[in-house]
């Protein structure tokens, strides 16, 4: 799996474009449109983003697409809008809010599956602090980014809580579960 990356200019125009799309949003209640001439080529390729808000250091919503199907700089931009207005587990957001924002752009790489056999078998397979994971059971689904290792960092805690993520119940393990591993490349503004 290669990690994208981007350099210092493109990662400011992704930055900006979200807080343009969420400015938008608050505006005109939609994400802002994209046009590709306005960006570097290589954002116009197809990309997989989550968008991370946070205010005051605490989680503000968290919007993302798994699989890359449109372009990077339309997912950033529509992420960014659902970021700040559809995450279920917060209001939308507010003009004042948003002075308040930090943003953080997570660019996925494609999803990898993973051969394994039992929980333990998985947990082995994990490296902390590089590994993003995505586990899903019939209708139950959960993804942590790799960002979540430094809230988490030790594999037993990370995979307890994204399995509660997901709706599983304690100590759940079937031989029917899907795992896929991911990386991602991640950059943030820090404006204040």
């Amino acid at each position: 799996m290669t990690v994208a990356t981007f350099n210092q200019a493109e990662q400011r125009q992704l930055l900006v474009l979200a807080r343009e799309s969420i400015q938008h949003g608050l505006n005109h209640g939609s994400p802002l449109r994209t046009n590709p001439d306005n960006f570097d080529p290589d954002l116009n390729a197809p990309g997989a983003a989550f968008v991370t808000l946070e205010k005051q250091g605490a989680l503000r919503g968290c919007i993302g697409s798994v699989e890359a199907y449109r372009s990077l700089v339309e997912d950033v931009a529509e992420n960014a809008w659902h970021a700040a207005f559809t995450d279920p587990r917060f209001k939308p957001l507010t003009q004042t809010e948003f002075q308040q924002l930090h943003i953080k752009i997570s660019v996925l790489t494609q999803p990898m599956e993973m051969i394994v056999n039992s929980e333990e078998e998985l947990k082995h397979q994990l490296v902390p602090g590089r590994d993003g994971l995505i586990i899903s059971d019939g209708h139950h689904r959960g993804l942590f980014l790799p960002a979540v290792w430094d809230k988490l960092p030790d594999v037993d805690s990370f995979l307890s809580h994204l399995k509660q993520k997901a709706g599983f119940p304690e100590g759940y393990w079937s031989d029917s579960i899907s795992c896929q591993k991911f990386y991602s490349f991640e950059f943030r503004d820090e404006v204040d």
